[in-house]
C-alpha cells in the first residue's frame, strides 16, 4: 500500500503562486508515476500534470502548461487564475503499460485533496 498526503493549499489572489506538496509513504518502490488532478464544484475531476517517479517525462494539461511545474514531491503553481480554483489531488500509480497516465482511472492511490482558491 501507498499513502499520499497533500499540503500547501490555500487562498491566493489572481497572479499569485502556491506550491502543493505530496508526501508519499509505504511501498513507494512500486510506483511508476505521480500525478495531480483537480475538481471544481459541479465539474468532473480533470488531469493537471504527471511525471514519472524517476523525475522524467513531465506532461501538463493545456490549461496549465507554462504556469505549473511538477516534480515528484510538489506542484508549483504560478500565475494563478480564478479558474484554477478547485480541490487538488495528488495520485500515484504503478507501471501498467499505459502511455498516458492522464486519466484518473489509471491511478491506484489518491490523497485526501487540498483546496486551492484563487480570488479575482
Amino acid at each position: 500500500q501507498v499513502h499520499l498526503v497533500e499540503s500547501g493549499g490555500g487562498l491566493v489572489q489572481a497572479g499569485g503562486s502556491l506550491r502543493l506538496s505530496c508526501a508519499a509513504s509505504g511501498r513507494t518502490g512500486s510506483l511508476y508515476v505521480m500525478g495531480w488532478f483537480r475538481q471544481a464544484p459541479g465539474k468532473e475531476r480533470e488531469f493537471v500534470a504527471r511525471i514519472r517517479w524517476s523525475g522524467q517525462s513531465a506532461v501538463y494539461a493545456d490549461s496549465v502548461e507554462g504556469r505549473f511545474t511538477i516534480s515528484r514531491d510538489y506542484l508549483q503553481m504560478n500565475s494563478l487564475k480564478p479558474e484554477d480554483t478547485a480541490v487538488y489531488y495528488c495520485a500515484a500509480a504503478g507501471y501498467s503499460g499505459s502511455s498516458y497516465y492522464t486519466r484518473s482511472y489509471e491511478y491506484n492511490y489518491w490523497g485526501q485533496g487540498t483546496q486551492v482558491t484563487v480570488s479575482s
